[in-house]
């Protein structure tokens, strides 16, 4: 800006410019000089000789209004929005109080802006009015000056609307923040309620377990009683038991035993010659010769023998020999390989059917029938039974021949039949121990004379098998069924050499 001159009032009009405002008054055509005094007053200076130009006049209050300003700016007002902003973020979990204070900021916002717009307002008014008093440069700079108001006047009005953005960006935050305080509240609420619930839940699980112990501490107490008292009566018995069978008592007990099954052997005997007897007298009438007959108990356990009945008959050593099973299903013969002897001892597969042997000498082919089928040997079903729970049964035997030899020395050896495998040892040695697999066979031996009874035949694999002697035939039938319901379970059924294959329930019937 350039300098005013003392003499630039003389060229303007008296009254030809109104006043600008209330606050800016001349009293004569040109500025008067005055200077700024403490407290903003304003001080005439008349007879000073240092006059002060209307440029600097202008320039100091533009500077003074500038400061005014920038005390109250859209940067100091952001600055203590967001140390309010902090403040509320203090109080969000006070609605209420954020509210307040929401609204305390705006009265404030709202006096800060109307008192920069009246200043603003002031400082355009008294520049318009020093327009019309200058003239050349001077009046372009106070257009100039005139621009810049207008151009902060403009900014403040931006700054304005951005406030009031803010204010309703806050608005929208207070109101999210109370609703999730709302929220907030109202899931502690559930989660205590739950929590309640659970407690009360787990206390009355806590109830019912201590009920329950104390139901099952009083019932054992009870059978813990009872068992006592179970106990004592058994050892009672037991006593009793105990002083009844003294060695003597159970001696005699034996005795008496061998003497019933002597008898019961001898009155079997009888029996099988009656029904033979009655069988011969039923056929008298026929004139077929009755040349041989059939000697022996028919039960498991004994061995049944071809016997000559008369004088005539021809010698069995010259005669051709076959044993049958007669199968109670079909009533057709089942044909026992290498039953060619005149001596047979049933075995368990034979319990329960009727056996027959062929005799062919010469143009005579002579049958012979047991009487009924054979019967079952007392207790060996339950003894078998009793033997299936373990996991491994001893059996001492004798071998008789080995691969059709007779070995050298006939010492005790002991066959182990287990749920997978037969193992037959010699002290430490073992002979021989195999799977139980579909090239394993046993059966009875078929024929052999009176020790046919207590022998089995039994071929490990394929070119290994042994004749092993018992010590009873009760041994040897309970070694034949335990090693087959074994072997059943391993789905591999245990038969004789060329026996035609049955159903499982045929091999393996329960005896009783």
């Amino acid at each position: 800006m350039t300098r005013i001159t003392r003499d630039f009032g003389d060229t303007m009009q008296k009254g030809a410019l109104p006043t600008v405002s209330a606050d800016v008054v001349f009293a004569t055509c040109r500025f008067p000089s005055y200077r700024i005094g403490a407290n903003n007053q304003i001080i005439e200076t008349k007879d000073d000789p240092k006059m002060i130009s209307m440029k600097e006049v202008v320039a100091r209050e533009t500077a003074q209004l500038l400061e005014q300003q920038k005390r109250l700016s859209v940067r100091d007002l952001a600055n203590k929005f967001e140390k309010g902003l902090a403040a509320a973020a203090k109080l969000s979990e006070e609605p209420l109080l954020w509210l307040i204070y929401l609204k305390i900021q705006a009265r404030l916002r709202e006096a800060a802006s109307l008192e920069k717009h009246v200043l603003l307002k002031k400082l355009r008014d008294a520049l318009e009015s020093l327009k019309g008093h200058v003239a050349g440069r001077n009046r372009d700079d106070i257009v100039e000056a005139i621009a810049m108001v207008e151009a902060l006047a403009v900014q403040l009005t931006q700054r304005e609307g951005e406030l009031i953005q803010e204010k309703s960006e806050v608005k929208k935050l207070a109101s999210f923040l109370k609703q999730a305080s709302e929220e907030a509240k109202k899931l502690v609420d559930e989660e205590r309620a739950f929590a309640r619930a659970e407690i009360e839940n787990a206390r009355a699980a806590v109830q019912r377990v201590e009920e329950a112990l104390q139901e099952h501490e009083r019932i054992s107490q009870v059978t813990g009683k009872q068992d006592l008292e179970q106990l004592m009566k058994e050892v009672q018995e037991a006593r009793r038991i105990k002083m009844l069978h003294q060695p003597s008592k159970v001696m005699d007990m034996e005795h008496e035993l061998l003497a019933l099954r002597a008898q019961l052997s001898e009155k079997s005997r009888h029996y099988v010659r009656l029904q033979k007897e009655l069988g011969r007298i039923k056929r008298g009438g026929e004139n077929v010769a009755h040349l041989y007959e059939l000697e022996g108990t028919e039960v498991l356990g004994s061995y049944l023998e071809i016997q000559p009945y008369s004088e005539n008959a021809p010698g069995l050593s010259k005669c051709s020999i076959q044993w049958y099973r007669i199968l109670s299903e079909c009533a057709k013969r089942e044909l026992i390989s290498g039953a060619t002897k005149s001596v047979y001892a049933p075995e368990p597969f034979d319990v329960g059917h009727v056996l027959q042997v062929d005799i062919v000498s010469g143009s005579q082919n002579i049958t012979l029938s047991t009487t009924g089928p054979i019967d079952p040997a007392a207790g060996l079903g339950t003894y078998v039974e009793a033997l299936v729970r373990k996991h491994d049964t001893e059996f001492n035997v004798v071998v008789t021949h080995m691969n059709d030899s007779h070995p050298s020395s006939e010492s005790i050896h002991v066959l182990h039949v287990g749920k997978m495998r037969m193992k037959l040892c010699r002290g430490k040695a073992t002979i021989a121990k195999e799977y139980y697999s579909s090239s394993m066979q046993l059966c009875g031996v078929r024929g052999g004379g009176n020790a046919a009874a207590q022998a089995v035949f039994w071929q490990a694999k394929e070119g290994l098998s042994f004749i092993l002697a018992f010590e009873t035939e009760r041994d040897r039938n309970a070694a034949l069924m335990l090693a087959r319901r074994f072997a059943f379970d391993c789905n591999i059924t245990l038969a004789g050499p060329n026996d035609r294959s049955r159903a499982a329930d045929d091999r393996l019937p329960s005896w009783s």
